[in-house]
């Protein structure tokens, strides 16, 4: 009998599950498959955003989007097009119930569990397929399956079947492997991104302001130390490359934000003398801040030409 036997919510920067079935079926195959599951969860940034996994007598299908990914397993001859309806249900039920800022923000494994009872249900009509005739559009599916069909992901992609697998970065539809480069596209900005965004203009602004003043009083006093011009320009360079790596995917980008913070705080250190306590715990903690908006705004994981 062809059905769905489980479904998972998972954030994509990290594999973290946000919310799952709890009555999947316990034969040996089905436990296998969990542990695909799970190997697949962890580099669904290294995948493209629709893929079909096929393990013998079960497939795994998932779709990502925004940074969430929509996984399922089901049986071998359940039918691609109800398995893509089926997740593309899941995946606009959970945009309008949970915003982006609560995903990118969520720490605890499941911490979104109460999302298992629309899963459960949409689960039951579709294991139902003459339920669903009035209720989807297969025809709309089948036409955007054919226009862009999933990535097949083959077991030798994903090497040894014990759990910790490595994946191999497959190639998609021969444009070459998917690229962790400047070319992703990074998830969508919240709200405290935003605040974040628009406070690291303000320090920047600020430090260039006093380094403009510095300089006249360079020019008015030889005494003047010239190290401080320096502190507060190097300052400024450091807050607009904070905004910089907020808005565009780098190399090294989660590491490039902890030393331009770490730039930051020596700059704020050096200037103790001219700031009170205050203004450098402002400007610190706007860093701080910036930081963690870059680490929480991850690449979406679609590949470099994905709209080409």
């Amino acid at each position: 009998m062809s059905m769905i036997l489980s479904a998972s919510v998972v954030r994509v920067r990290d594999g973290l599950p946000l919310s799952a079935s709890t009555d999947y079926e316990q034969s040996a195959g089905v436990q296998e498959c969990r542990k695909y599951f799970k190997t697949l969860a962890k580099r669904l940034s290294q995948l493209p955003d629709r893929c079909t996994l096929q393990t013998g007598r079960y497939n795994i299908n998932f779709i990502s989007s925004l940074g969430v990914s929509y996984m399922m397993l089901c049986t071998e001859n359940y039918p691609s097009v109800l398995a893509f309806c089926f997740l593309d249900e899941l995946q606009k039920e959970y945009i309008s119930t949970y915003n982006m800022m609560k995903t990118n923000t969520a720490v605890r494994p499941y911490c979104f569990i109460e999302f298992d009872n629309f899963i459960q249900r949409t689960k039951q009509r579709y294991n139902n397929p003459r339920s669903l005739t009035t209720k989807i559009n297969l025809a709309d599916m089948q036409t955007e399956i054919r226009l862009r069909p999933p990535y097949h992901i083959s077991l030798s992609d994903l090497g040894s079947a014990n759990g910790y697998a490595h994946i191999s970065l497959p190639e998609y539809k021969g444009t070459g492997k998917i690229s962790t480069a400047p070319h992703q596209r990074l998830e969508p900005v919240t709200l405290s991104g935003i605040v974040s965004f628009v406070l690291s203009l303000l320090c920047g602004a600020l430090n260039l302001i006093r380094g403009f003043h510095a300089i006249e009083s360079l020019l008015q006093d030889d005494r003047e130390d010239f190290s401080y011009v320096l502190a507060f320009f190097l300052g400024t360079a450091a807050c607009l490359y904070q905004c910089y790596l907020f808005v565009y995917c780098t190399g090294w980008r989660n590491i490039k934000s902890f030393l331009t913070f770490g730039l930051i705080c020596l700059c704020n250190m050096y200037l103790y003398e001219l700031r009170n306590l205050w203004q450098i715990f402002f400007h610190v903690t706007v860093g701080a801040f910036s930081t963690l908006q870059i680490r929480l705004r991850q690449p979406q994981g679609k590949s470099a030409d994905y709209n080409v």
